[in-house]
This record gives C-alpha cells, sequence and structure tokens, in this order.
C-alpha cells in the first residue's frame, strides 16, 4: 500500500521500464524507450512523454498493451496509456535521429553474417546478400530471397541492415516484417498521417521488407508497396524482400508488382544437408558455450530433423536441458530418448496452430477464446505462452501469422514468449516435461 500512495509518474515509468527491458530485445527497447519517461499521474491515465511523432506512432501500434500490463503488475490497478511528446527542453537533442539511422525493432543481434552457418543448400544466397551488404543499390536492386520457414532468410535480411549499419553510418536502413508494414499504413491513415508515411519509407538509402507474402489478398496495401517500391529504385536506394516462394506463385501479387521484383535477382534458400546441419548445431553449441564430449550427439540430432532449421536448434534446446535438469551426461542414448517420442519418425509431423491450441487449452482446463483473448492473468498468460513457443517451434507459421492466431498480437509478444518457455525448459524440469508431453500428443495421428 505504500508504494502505492508514494507512486509518481516517475517512480511508476521506472519499474515499467524495467519491464519492459527484460521483455524485448536490446535493440528494440533502445530505439523506442530509451528516450521516454513517466509524465503525468492520474488514478485513470498514465501519460508517457516520448521525443517526437514516429516513435509516438510506433508505440502505440505496437506496444501500448505491453506498457498496460506492465503498469499495471506495478500499480495492481488498470490506467489508460496516453502518449505526449516531450518539451524540446526535456528531450536528449542528439536521439531523436536515431531511428532513422540504424535497422530497428525486431533485430536479433545474433543475425550476422558471421554467425550464418553456408552449406550448398545456402551458399548462393548468402553470396549475394553480401555482395548488397557491401555495395547497396550497386550489385542486385531489388534482391528477393525466398524460400521455406526456418531456412534463415530473416537472419540474411538482418545481416544485411546490421552490416550496413555497422560499415556504412551516412546510409539509412529500414528492415520490417510486412506486418510492420501494414500496419504502419492502417495507422497512417486512420491518424491523416499518410504523407508522413510515405516521406518515411521513401527516404531510406536501404529498405528490407520480410514475409512480403502477406500482402496476397491486400490490393490496397501493395498498390502502396508498389509506389513505394518505385520512389526508392528511382532514387537509387536499395531494396529486399524476402517470401516463402517466388513472386510467379504469389496468388492476387498485381503484374506490375511481380514484375518490379524479377528486375534484380531472384535466389531461393533450400533446406540444409546433414553437413550443414551439423555444422549450424557445432555454431550453435560453441556460441552457447554448451561442451558436448561426444560429437556424435551433433551426428545423431541433425539425422533427424532436416527441413527446419529453427525445430533442429529446438531439438538440440531439449537434449542439453533434459541433461542439465537430469545430471545425466549428453550422449546419443540420452538424444534417442528425448527425441523418441517428439520426433518418432525422425520428422516433425504436419501439426497446425489450432491443434496445439486446442490442446494447450484442455490442457490448462481453458477455452480456446480464453487462449487468444486480451486477458493476462498468469493462468492464462502461461498456457498462452507455452502454446506460441510449440506454434514456433513445431509449424512452418512466420512469427506474424502466429501473432494472428493468438489474437492479433504483434510479433514481438511471440519473440517473448518463446524466449521464456526456452529459457524455462533449461531451468524448470516440470516445463521440460509438460513441453515434451504436449510435442508428443501433438504429434499423435488422431
Amino acid at each position: 500500500m505504500d508504494r502505492q500512495i508514494e507512486l509518481t509518474a516517475s517512480s511508476l515509468w521506472s519499474e515499467v521500464a524495467s519491464r519492459l527491458r527484460g521483455a524485448l530485445n536490446d535493440t528494440t527497447y533502445r530505439t523506442w524507450f530509451a528516450e521516454a519517461e513517466g509524465s503525468e499521474l492520474s488514478d485513470d491515465t498514465f501519460v508517457i512523454g516520448v521525443p517526437n511523432d514516429f516513435t509516438r506512432e510506433w508505440i502505440e501500434a505496437h506496444f501500448v498493451g505491453l506498457i498496460q500490463a506492465a503498469a499495471r503488475d506495478v500499480s495492481g490497478q488498470d490506467r489508460r496509456i496516453r502518449l505526449t511528446l516531450l518539451e524540446p527542453n526535456d528531450r536528449p537533442a542528439p536521439a531523436a535521429v536515431a531511428p532513422k539511422r540504424h535497422p530497428e525493432a525486431g533485430m536479433n543481434p545474433k543475425y550476422t553474417f558471421d554467425s550464418f552457418v553456408i552449406g550448398s543448400s545456402n551458399r548462393f544466397a548468402h553470396a549475394a546478400a553480401l555482395a548488397v551488404a557491401e555495395a547497396p543499390a550497386q550489385a542486385y536492386n531489388p534482391l528477393f530471397i525466398y524460400g521455406g520457414t526456418g531456412l534463415g532468410k530473416t537472419h540474411l535480411m538482418q545481416a544485411i541492415a546490421q552490416y550496413v549499419g555497422a560499415h556504412s553510418g551516412d546510409l539509412s536502413v529500414r528492415y520490417v516484417t510486412s506486418e510492420t508494414f501494414m500496419n504502419d499504413f492502417i495507422n497512417s491513415l486512420r491518424d491523416k498521417r499518410i504523407e508522413g508515411f510515405k516521406q518515411r519509407y521513401r527516404a531510406y538509402d536501404l529498405l528490407l521488407v520480410d514475409d512480403i507474402q502477406f500482402f496476397e489478398h491486400k490490393e490496397r496495401i501493395q498498390e502502396e508497396f508498389f509506389h513505394t517500391f518505385n520512389s526508392l529504385y528511382e532514387t537509387g536506394s536499395q531494396i529486399v524482400i524476402s517470401s516463402d516462394r517466388p513472386p510467379r506463385e504469389i496468388s492476387t501479387l498485381e503484374e506490375r508488382l511481380r514484375s518490379r521484383f524479377e528486375w534484380g535477382l531472384i535466389t531461393d534458400i533450400q533446406p540444409p544437408d546433414l553437413e550443414t546441419r551439423i555444422a549450424i548445431l557445432r555454431k550453435k553449441v560453441a556460441g552457447d558455450g554448451i561442451h558436448i564430449a561426444d560429437p556424435q550427439v551433433l551426428t545423431f540430432i541433425a539425422g533427424r530433423i532436416s527441413t527446419n532449421i529453427r525445430e533442429l536448434e529446438g531439438a538440440l534446446t531439449r537434449v542439453v536441458a533434459f541433461s542439465s535438469l537430469t545430471g545425466r551426461p549428453m550422449t546419443v542414448e540420452l538424444a534417442q530418448d528425448v527425441l523418441r517420442d517428439v520426433f518418432p519418425q525422425g520428422e516433425a509431423a504436419q501439426v497446425s496452430i489450432r491443434r496445439i491450441q486446442e490442446l494447450v487449452s484442455e490442457r490448462f482446463s481453458l477455452s480456446l477464446e480464453e487462449l487468444c483473448s486480451d486477458k493476462r492473468s498468469q493462468n492464462i498468460v502461461y498456457p498462452r505462452q507455452v502454446a506460441m513457443y510449440l506454434s514456433r517451434e513445431l509449424t512452418d507459421s512466420s512469427l506474424p501469422k502466429i501473432g494472428k492466431e493468438f489474437g492479433g498480437r504483434d510479433h514481438t509478444t511471440v519473440i517473448h514468449a518463446t524466449s521464456k518457455i526456452t529459457r524455462l525448459i533449461r531451468e524448470d524440469r516440470s516445463v521440460y516435461n509438460l513441453v515434451q508431453e504436449l510435442t508428443a500428443r501433438v504429434k499423435q495421428v488422431r
């Protein structure tokens, strides 16, 4: 009670910011919240000051729910979140332009060229991406990368953005998912700021748009992206696009947009061969500081999962977690025990997000509506996070697709959920057992 009586806008923001820092990756937090501060606090409203309109619009579109939940956790009271612009005197001067110069929200600092494992399945795509990063708008423009989910498209996209950000500081870079582009466009229409949207997106020296297939069936978005593409191309800016399929296979994609995508270079990424899968696992254990005495453990895991790098790394996480939780040494026999039920035929069965949601809801005695609702009580949030983790690991769905299936949530919420459950699997035997049990049930033939 004392804490609530003494609560001020500044102290509440300090606590909320601490929670945001824990929930978001460092790049996202620094980009959007480093300069924010608590401005006003009343019984029903919490006002947060931010440095510019662009930051305010982005936070309103992507993070208000997260801020509201954190403020409720701290104060025990629901409050409306309102964003306002800081007065110039209150604003640290240089950082206001930071979002224009650097790749923005959703970036993973581990997605660099150095951490990308090259094999026969991706060598050409890697070479093309590196050529674009070293000489934007001179090598291949646009660069169109396509391939199945979990094969490394996003890794290459973000590697380009981070390389240019580090080596060409005078160039403005923007990496976005197609979901973010659409949300920005819709919000600018709603707020009557469409000119600001156009000026922003058409001013970048390098624009990277991930998962372009989500523009399918969205004629107004395609129209706007067509004009954005033309403007960038004509001014000599580099454009990089990714998709789960080549342009000609994206149904309802306008012919004029499809032809634009084919102006430059189109390259694909295939599932990795055995040697590349083993190399991916070796790099992961080295990067995470994991010691595996018997190299055959990695060979065994690589032989069991062949089509999805994300699932491959998930299998390694399960084996390492079980060894840590039980004290058993990491051997091929242990890996067999761990993976027997979750990968019974050596490959992941085709499962759907809906199937996962149904089983998780049943396991926790929830309805599907509750699982996908806006409710934030712990007895719903935890099962939701487990379901998101399983959806990410066991299906071919992208982050935006998973977020959409869980009540229209942003992809950063899915990232947070999967990171949290991955950590808990390593630390808590009950969470490990739960995930193993649900995975086996999801893959059972009905």
